[in-house]
């Protein structure tokens, strides 16, 4: 419990970050999901359209801070793997 009338303001405003930067990460766990089906479901056209969603939301989180950096990057970086993978089983 906040003693300070600036330490209840605080409180409210980190649960509403808290509340947006949930939101953001589960946005894009969800689009990951969908590549990932897409992907066993070998539908290409579907999973470069999620694919190209995916790295603009995890670049907007990067640039808000709600991503380290080198996350974005890994995160990135493993689903370019997976794609290209599943390509060259095609």
């Amino acid at each position: 419990m906040p003693n300070t009338k600036s330490a209840a303001k605080e409180l409210r405003k980190t649960e509403k970050r808290t509340k947006r930067n949930n939101r953001i990460k589960s946005n894009i766990k969800s689009l990951i999901k969908k590549l990932e089906k897409a992907l066993q479901d070998t539908n290409d056209k579907t999973a470069k359209e999620l694919y190209i969603k995916i790295q603009s939301a995890i670049d907007k989180a990067a640039k808000k801070k709600i991503l380290k950096k080198n996350t974005a990057s890994r995160k990135k970086s493993r689903l370019t793997k997976k794609i290209n993978s599943s390509k060259k089983t095609k």
